[in-house]
């Protein structure tokens, strides 16, 4: 079993990369999508082999690849490459200081390999947490590759004066996923420092696709942000070769050296998006759409949570656990309070998944079994809803041409089928009794259990504020005062079907919720722990599926009623005298004047322009005031 291991990983991270090659080579846009499809089917079938294989071999810890030099100075030679390509970039668009952060970390990784004598061991590692980000990877990723097809012809379509890159940028979407896949199984820091830059040099050049002057300056902002927290990583590499002679993940965790956690945090928190480096995410929302949805959502943010979680362990009673904690739940706070001046559904998206991540990142700052839990829940249940969202609202812009939320008034008569998706997931984004909701009572809970009032008071307060923008969109989904007006749907069928899984999967998560607990989400634990208890007995999960069941039932009937009743449009009162048409009204001095029914969004109060400097103020103090103790205690 071991040998079918040892072949498996390779071609998991293989079939993505091959399959970028043939799609930047293709040109003819159908054969294409067919390559696509043939890529995304044979990455899902090598997923499920390498955790079946995995499962049949008593599902214990692998570490495998001992002997790589090859390998390594492969990885060398692509490290100088990317260095050089940044050196470029950097000078050709006048922003050249960006190139002294490549240079720095390139030369501090490689003085450490050529330097310092390490202990030889493995490079690779399978267990559950590696496995469970492979299945998000392959099954969310393919899922968005399916999308992208169909969505990059509406998009030019729609955006002419845009140079048609497809076979470019949806070739770099599957060179993304591969490096994912190699981050997520490295069990070293220097192997995954370098797929850690690869995604980040791809980040770069995804929200850079359509060469304006804005996607231009908010791609060197993912950049410089990315490779600072690039160079904490090289930091944390040369500190470990330094002191420990060796760059083992599960070595840092059990000696727990502050430095070392410490700078691998500030890497988990820049590639998470967390205060005071969020606005790199903000302004990624400028690429096309999968992009979103895959490197903002589902995978590339994940890398960040995912290097906190493996860290956990070392960080429960802290310094470095304490300020992480803290991170977090603040910034789930205030970018929820930003969320809601927000009228941009792809905004609402985007501070809405800086605010969730930091929840997650608050939950593996307190470092405990039952806050892991909530987060391993938490990055479940967000990848799938908020992947599903990015495609809904980028499907709702080709056909009408805004994502503004103010011009979705009505959505569910005028384009039901994409309403019905945005519905299913912001209801599985906030709604009793779908995952992330009791995800977010679980670390609630867990918070009050560990005495920490500031995490409760951010929870509390930051989850009423998602209440609000959420429920201020849905109820614009359905809520209709002009006759029926249908807009052309110009979704296609691939992008459909990818939406529709996803609305499937994010169902089936919730129904499954006890299995998911029992399966996936208790070893997980226990293998970062050593130890794991139910969080939620399983009479607390049984009664959450049988509310799940009736929460779908409830609007299937009510479906079929309003399908079976008249659609009259009944004249509604508008302080006047009603024209007829449900939009103009006949006011007191005699005038015709036009309805307009709009969301509060209190810009003035929590408007980014208010908040955000001042939120980035703290957390920037804090990280500085953090890391100036850990150096002296260093010096001392």
């Amino acid at each position: 079993m071991g040998g079918c291991l040892l072949f498996l990983i390779p071609v998991l991270a293989g079939i993505p990369l091959v399959g970028a090659a043939l799609i930047f080579l293709i040109q003819d846009a159908r054969l294409r999508g067919f390559v696509i499809y043939g890529t995304v089917a044979l990455m899902m079938l090598a997923c499920l082999g390498l955790t079946g294989a995995w499962i049949l071999d008593g599902s214990t810890p692998w570490l495998l690849y001992t002997h790589t030099e090859l390998m390594d100075h492969l990885m060398q030679g692509i490290e100088i490459l990317l260095m050089a390509f940044i050196i470029y970039m950097s000078f050709k668009y006048k922003r050249r200081w960006v190139s002294i952060l490549s240079i720095l970390q390139t030369g501090l990784a490689f003085w450490v390999e050529y330097s310092y004598p390490l202990q030889e061991a493995t490079h690779t590692q399978v267990d559950s947490l590696a496995l469970l980000m492979c299945v998000i990877c392959a099954f969310i990723g393919g899922l968005i590759g399916i999308y992208s097809v169909g969505y990059m012809k509406s998009y030019h379509e729609k955006h002419r004066g845009v140079i048609d890159r497809s076979s470019t940028f949806l070739a770099l979407l599957f060179v993304f996923m591969s490096a994912m896949f190699g981050l997520v199984l490295s069990s070293n820091l220097i192997w995954m420092y370098f797929f850690w830059e690869v995604t980040s040099v791809i980040s770069f050049l995804l929200i850079g696709y359509t060469r304006t002057e804005e996607a231009i300056e908010n791609s060197f902002r993912a950049l410089w942000m990315n490779l600072l927290g690039g160079f904490g990583f090289a930091v944390a590499i040369w500190l470990c070769a330094m002191w420990n002679h060796s760059v083992q993940m599960d070595q840092i965790v059990s000696s727990a050296n502050p430095m070392i956690i410490g700078m691998l945090c500030l890497a988990g928190l820049t590639k998470s998006a967390q205060l005071p480096f969020s606005t790199w995410l903000f302004g990624a929302m400028v690429a096309p759409t999968p992009s979103s949805a895959l490197l903002h959502s589902a995978t590339m943010v994940k890398a960040g949570v995912y290097l906190l979680i493996r860290l956990a362990p070392a960080l429960n009673g802290t310094i470095c656990g304490a300020i992480v904690s803290f991170i977090g739940g603040f910034t789930f706070i205030m970018t929820s309070l930003m969320a809601i001046a927000q009228n941009d559904a792809k905004k609402v998206l985007a501070f809405s998944t800086i605010s969730n991540l930091g929840l997650i990142v608050a939950c593996a700052g307190i470092g405990v079994e039952q806050t892991v839990w909530a987060a391993i829940f938490l990055m479940i249940f967000h990848s799938s809803s908020k992947s599903m969202l990015f495609e809904a609202v980028g499907a709702t812009e080709n056909s009408i041409g805004s994502r503004d939320i103010e011009r979705m008034h009505g959505l569910i008569l005028r384009l039901p089928k994409l309403a019905y998706v945005m519905g299913i997931g912001i209801a599985g984004m906030y709604l009793a009794p779908f995952g992330m909701l009791i995800s977010k009572w679980v670390a609630l809970k867990a918070f009050v259990d560990s005495g920490n009032v500031l995490l409760v008071i951010c929870i509390a307060f930051g989850s009423a504020s998602t209440m609000f923008y959420w429920t201020k969109w849905l109820g614009k989904l359905i809520a209709m005062h002009k006759p029926h007006t249908p807009d052309p749907d110009i979704t296609r069928k691939d992008e459909y079907f990818s939406m529709a899984v996803l609305c499937v999967i994010t169902i089936l998560l919730c129904l499954l919720f006890p299995l998911l607990a029992g399966y996936v989400v208790n070893p997980i634990v226990l293998s970062l722990f050593g130890a794991t208890t139910d969080v939620l007995s399983m009479s607390e999960l049984t009664t959450m599926v049988i509310m799940v069941c009736s929460v779908l039932i409830v609007p299937a009937m009510m479906f079929l009623i309003t399908r079976m009743a008249p659609r009259d449009i009944v004249p509604i009162y508008m302080n006047g005298i009603n024209v007829g048409d449900n939009s103009h009204f006949i006011d007191s001095f005699g005038e015709e004047k036009k309805l307009h029914l709009s969301n509060w969004y209190l810009r003035f109060d929590f408007g980014r322009r208010r908040l955000l400097k001042p939120s980035q103020i703290v957390a920037a103090s804090v990280l500085i005031v953090t890391f100036a103790i850990l150096l002296g205690g260093v010096l001392a």
